[in-house]
């Protein structure tokens, strides 16, 4: 069946609709801009106090302001806000939806294949960063407790674990309740920040010329190795521009720009310039300087708003990857996994009982394993500067095979961001050995599940379909008087439109009956993120009994066969729920030596496909009406 035409949203209207503008885009503060909105916590204290610390003098200071508010105008509001977010998948964003888009109109196998693979490895990334980021936001929140009372100190890692379970525990519950609470605790956060940085701002007013990029480019020229090793701390601002894309779907893209122009960016500028004037008037106040921003009286009140804020952006991270892995299972990336949906309203919130304990069980190693905000900062970075070039590079194709810009236009936009994207992930490259090794480790992990997945699945239905019978032919074959045919209907589930399914063999060799009705129903996931109903039903009566139904999904569309064969009425096929029984392969994979798939992969996938959740759970078939016949195949 041919695909549908995909759209990038040069032209079109962002959902937001009229109206409607100032509402999403302060519910876009609570979910979208938690993880950059509270990278204020530790990124200045990375840059100066970091695994490179820069030498606190006035030079250094106003070079590095002047670094942090460039990098958010270039990488974020131009880069993303201006630029990426135009590239949308019929109104969704993020890495998938971009690498659906780069594939496009690209019919070369080996460029498909390597389109396919730097998907692969941003998603991996995105794992690798959605560790990090509880971690490292709640832990630098709690630790303004020893700031306020050093006696408290010991308590810090505690109270950080206990936060994080409860966070992961609450997740089965959903985010319905309290998401209403997510946009104005954000706002009362940015507000925060700015004041906190006015205040400090107008003890050293002099701070405001590290606006003119020459200070930059100053600092950059008088010390390169210094100011080459900074950007691995200055980079830290930055983290959490992905999400401004990935949530795109969400909310639109005018209430993001919204938000991000109207109140994020100036809120995020003051307070580093208020970091910076308070290191210009206290050098030692880089111990911590958020929280040294703070009168005393406002410590423990700003401590606990920093832990609401840090727990929010978590929040959003948790659900990007429970999203994405949805997607990745619907794209054919990775198994099938539980899915509960925890909104009866809202489809996309969902949670997935294996990836959430997962998650926790890494975070809370992270945070015994390095035990500081300062020693994750060595670790954070270099995941989310990898998503940011593979970002670039996809963006490109896009530009150049969808938007139809010339070589020299798309290659020179190109060259700026992939320059800027690169020296960025180069200086955070050099923190490997330092805990930048454990998001690669953890994102290649990530990887290594996601591509052997893929690859065995294809490897799975090369197999299958070597062995397969032509559907035309066996229909012709099974006309009446042939074989006995039993009331009801029957419903295979196949692949193949065109071929038998293997389930249908099995039960017609062991039963030796037909229903008098079979459906033969195949799901196909289109390289958009949703099908209008009106387009996802194709079907048509065959011979002797036989229904042919394709039934096509956009991969964040939630999969209900029984909801799709109630559709084919409108093709004069009517389905009685309490006389339809849906017939399943459970296939037993054996390894083979000499396979296309070396055999520690082929063992690994077949591990993956045994504990692989139920086909009728993830297809929304009722249990009480699913039979499982069993095939084993050499892969």
């Amino acid at each position: 069946m041919q695909q549908t035409v995909l759209s990038t949203s040069e032209h079109e209207t962002p959902p937001a609709a009229h109206g409607r503008l100032g509402p999403l885009a302060l519910a876009a503060l609570g979910i979208v801009y938690g993880d950059i909105g509270t990278s204020p916590l530790y990124a200045m204290k990375e840059v100066f106090a970091g695994v490179h610390p820069v030498p606190i003098t006035p030079d250094n200071v106003m070079g590095i302001l002047s670094l942090v508010f460039w990098s958010l105008v270039i990488v974020v509001s131009i880069k993303y806000v201006a630029f990426i977010m135009r590239a949308d998948n019929r109104g969704e964003g993020g890495i998938m939806a971009l690498m659906a888009l780069a594939l496009r109109k690209v019919h070369d196998s080996h460029q498909r294949t390597g389109i396919m693979l730097a998907g692969i490895v941003g998603a991996a990334l995105f794992y690798g960063d959605g560790v990090i980021t509880p971690a490292i936001s709640v832990l630098s929140a709690v630790e303004g407790l020893e700031v306020a009372t050093p006696a408290l100190k010991a308590y810090v890692l505690p109270i950080t674990i206990g936060v994080l379970i409860a966070l992961f525990s609450f997740q089965r519950k959903g985010t319905a309740g309290i998401g209403a609470l997510f946009g104005p605790v954000m706002v009362v956060w940015f507000g925060a920040l700015a004041l906190l940085g006015i205040v400090n701002i107008m003890d050293e007013p002099s701070v405001i010329r590290a606006l003119n990029p020459m200070y930059a480019l100053a600092f950059m020229a008088a010390k390169p190795l210094v100011g080459f090793l900074s950007l691995g701390g200055v980079v830290l601002a930055l983290t959490g521009a992905e999400a401004l894309y990935a949530d795109m779907g969400h909310f639109g893209r005018k209430p993001i720009q919204l938000a991000w122009f109207g109140f994020v960016l100036p809120a995020l500028v003051l307070n580093y310039f208020g970091q910076g004037a308070l290191l210009l008037e206290d050098p030692g106040a880089i111990q911590n300087p958020f929280y040294h921003l703070a009168p005393d009286w406002a410590l423990y009140p700003l401590v606990a708003l920093a832990t609401a804020a840090t727990v929010i952006a978590s929040q959003a991270v948790i659900s990007g990857a429970f999203s994405i892995t949805r997607q990745a299972m619907q794209l054919g990336y990775a198994p099938r996994m539980e899915v509960q949906h925890t909104s009866e309203r809202e489809i996309g919130q969902i949670y997935l009982p294996g990836i959430n304990w997962s998650l926790l069980l890494a975070v809370i190693a992270l945070v015994l394993g390095f035990r500081s905000s300062t020693n994750l900062g060595a670790a954070y970075g270099i995941a989310v500067t990898g998503t940011m070039v593979i970002t670039t590079l996809l963006a490109f194709i896009v530009v150049r095979n969808l938007w139809g810009w010339g070589l020299l236009k798309s290659g020179l936009l190109l060259a700026i961001f992939l320059v800027i994207d690169l020296a960025f992930f180069a200086a955070n490259a050099i923190k490997i050995e330092d805990g930048g090794w454990f998001p690669l480790v953890f994102g290649f992990g990530v990887y290594i599940l996601m591509s052997t997945w893929k690859r065995g699945r294809r490897l799975l239905r090369e197999r299958m379909a070597s062995e397969a019978i032509a559907l035309p032919p066996f229909i012709e074959g099974v006309g009446p008087g042939t074989i006995l045919r039993v009331p009801g209907t029957a419903v295979f589930l196949s692949g193949n439109p065109d071929a038998v399914p293997h389930a249908l063999l099995h039960n017609l060799k062991h039963n030796m009956v037909l229903h008098e009705r079979v459906a033969v129903v195949t799901v196909r996931v289109e390289d958009v993120p949703h099908v209008p109903e009106a387009e996802q039903i194709a079907a048509e009566t065959l011979e002797n009994g036989f229904f042919r139904i394709i039934v096509n999904y956009g991969f964040k569309d939630e999969m209900d066969i029984p909801k799709a064969l109630e559709r084919c009425a409108s093709f004069g096929i009517v389905f009685d729920a309490m006389s339809t029984s849906y017939f399943l392969g459970r296939e037993t994979l054996i390894p083979k030596l000499n396979s296309d798939m070396s055999l520690w992969r082929e063992k690994l996938f077949i591990g993956m496909f045994r504990n692989a959740g139920s086909a009728a759970s993830f297809f929304n078939i009722p249990p009480n009406r699913v039979v499982e016949l069993g095939t084993q195949i050499v892969l």
